[in-house]
């Protein structure tokens, strides 16, 4: 019985990165032993056990034959004979299959550490063809390792994947978990681009392929293209560190740009209400978490009216604050912002600080400061009571701006 240390973790300790969790393979033992050892079995589909001291995966070496589409269409072997090599064998990328045994020394049976220094991701065998999450996983890998490459075999295999109708068995967890992944990586962007080129964006995402080539007024959008803006925005709202739902909200926001009419180009009069609907049916397509769901949704719809804020009366102001429920929700209130912001600095030239969310959060904290239970209490027609809660927040509204202009305030 031999155990050795596998894929990501020497991967990035090769690479200099953190190691935040290690795998083990362990070949020539069985399960019996496994257990008779104090390891605690976890796996369902094939053996894998906790450690009884340090809780790591420790999986029996296995191999894999296909049996159907999809990535559960497996037939696993896991027994003494499979050797390590026979095992990498199965695994995605040369990078991922390189194992060190307990005192370090290095199995490398594939070439993994040249293409760590070429920075190349190259996939093991043609064997990476039966599992299209790993479509999604080479993408995400390009958000996370931002100077490397794709191989041309590599890629040309994931396109004969998605000709072949493979990513299209992928189930929408799954999808969603990889794509949240990715987003969250340093450079998004790069994940959507790899999807791009092995034709898998257009049967994942259609509604964000489509806006590929779409043009936008180059005077408000110098980049042009309308999916170029998306990619530009997604990457802001990452060297900013945003959150899950802002990342989504951000490559949501222009959905319905892809359903402008052709004779109006490159203007988009009124897609913000076309892409809350598509944000809608995209996010709860591939099974979305609510709250970024609901962040996408209502960032799509109202991105337009924040960005007027300059132009604003403080009647529509306080409308907008009441429509995305700001009083209730500051919290989403506040990620809203965020997201508008990336959406500012998304394309060329636009370095300077988004000034229109501090007005929004002005104008906020001044309708915070209404009383209206006061006002509920004081009012003998309780019918007239919405009509003097709006009325004294639109007051407290002008009061503030007021108060900003003698003040000076620029912003």
């Amino acid at each position: 019985m031999r155990c050795y240390v596998v894929g990501g973790a020497v991967r990035d300790r090769l690479l200099g990165l953190p190691v935040q969790d290690r795998d083990w393979v362990v070949v020539g033992a069985t399960p019996e032993e496994m257990l008779a050892r104090g390891f605690r079995p976890v796996g369902k589909d094939f053996p894998v056990f906790l450690h009884p001291r340090t809780n790591e995966e420790y999986a029996l070496a296995r191999t894999e034959r296909k049996s159907g589409h999809g990535y559960t269409g497996f037939v696993v072997h896991a027994a003494p004979d499979v050797t390590l090599e026979d095992d990498l064998l199965r695994r995605d990328l040369t990078i991922n299959a390189i194992a060190a045994d307990e005192d370090g020394t290095l199995i490398d049976p594939y070439g993994g550490q040249a293409d760590l220094a070429a920075r190349v991701f190259r996939h093991v065998s043609p064997a990476f063809a039966e599992d299209p999450v790993r479509v999604l996983r080479v993408a995400r890998f390009a958000a996370r390792f931002g100077d490397f490459t794709v191989a041309p075999e590599t890629l040309a295999l994931m396109r004969a994947m998605v000709a072949d109708g493979e990513v299209d068995h992928l189930v929408p967890e799954r999808v969603w978990q990889e794509l949240a992944r990715g987003l969250m990586e340093d450079v998004p962007s790069r994940m959507l681009r790899v999807l791009r080129d092995c034709g898998a964006l257009a049967r994942i995402l259609p509604e964000v392929e489509r806006l590929f080539g779409v043009p936008q007024p180059v005077e408000h959008h110098p980049e042009v293209d309308t999916g170029e803006h998306v990619l530009l925005v997604l990457d802001h709202a990452a060297k900013t560190q945003q959150p899950l739902a802002v990342r989504w909200a951000c490559l949501m926001h222009d959905l319905g740009k892809g359903d402008t009419p052709a004779d109006i180009l490159p203007h988009h009069y009124g897609h913000e209400a076309k892409s809350a609907t598509r944000a809608r049916e995209v996010s709860e397509r591939l099974r979305a978490p609510v709250e970024c769901r609901d962040l996408a949704v209502i960032f799509a719809r109202e991105h337009g009216i924040l960005h007027q804020v300059d132009k604003l009366r403080p009647e529509t102001m306080v409308k907008v604050l009441e429509t995305v429920d700001a009083l209730r929700r500051p919290e989403r209130f506040a990620l809203l912002l965020k997201a508008a912001a990336c959406d500012y600095h998304g394309r060329p030239g636009r370095e300077a600080p988004y000034v229109r969310a501090e007005r929004w959060r002005a104008a906020l904290a001044a309708i915070q400061g209404v009383d209206a239970g006061a006002i509920a209490r004081a009012c003998d027609d309780k019918a007239q009571i919405p009509l003097r809660v709006h009325a004294a927040r639109v007051a407290a509204v002008k009061a503030q701006g007021r108060a900003a202009d003698a003040g000076g305030d620029t912003n």
